[in-house]
């Protein structure tokens, strides 16, 4: 059969690491949605405007890691909802910065975790000789993977699980 791979008990194990990560994400997120009522990135966005009241829009997207673009567009959606504010900051009135509203507050009091997942939260734990090699083993298997899409970089964990949902 063209594209068939044996299955070494290694590979599988590997396969089964993924598929448990990718799983423990999706479970997660979901029970991010069920107690919050909303998507794990406008909780992520939340959160930070909440840990840095006054925070840049392009501030927030690098701490997301996400493209400004898409992070103006959660911040007009949080706006829109009531849940975040819009405000001039500073000496710098041209600089607008973000306020979470009483709203926003009420929304990240019944976060269970970590708004960004528990999968940050985890690689921010390991000591940073298993984070340094985790990085180069999974460049290599970035750089063997077929059709790998860079543009996946800037996309949030919980929009990949969210949108992924085939159940």
């Amino acid at each position: 059969m063209p594209g068939s791979v044996s299955q070494t008990p290694l590979t599988l194990e590997v396969l089964q690491q993924f598929r448990l990560i990718f799983g423990s994400m999706r479970q997660y997120f979901r029970l991010l949605e069920e107690r919050c009522g909303m998507p794990g990135t406008h909780l992520w966005a939340l959160q930070e405007a909440g840990r840095q009241p006054g925070l840049g829009v392009g501030e927030l997207a690098r701490r997301m890691g996400v493209h400004q673009s898409t992070c103006s567009l959660v911040v007009d959606r949080l706006v829109l909802a009531g849940l975040l504010e819009k405000g001039r900051c500073g000496t710098d009135r041209r600089r607008v910065g973000l306020q979470l509203t009483a709203a926003g507050m009420q929304v990240l009091a019944r976060l269970p975790g970590p708004a960004e997942g528990l999968l940050p939260q985890a690689l921010s734990e390991i000591p940073e000789v298993v984070l340094k090699t985790l990085n180069i083993n999974l460049a290599e298997l970035i750089r063997t993977l077929p059709g790998s899409d860079e543009r996946f970089r800037q996309v949030p964990l919980a929009e990949m699980v969210r949108n992924g949902e085939a159940d």
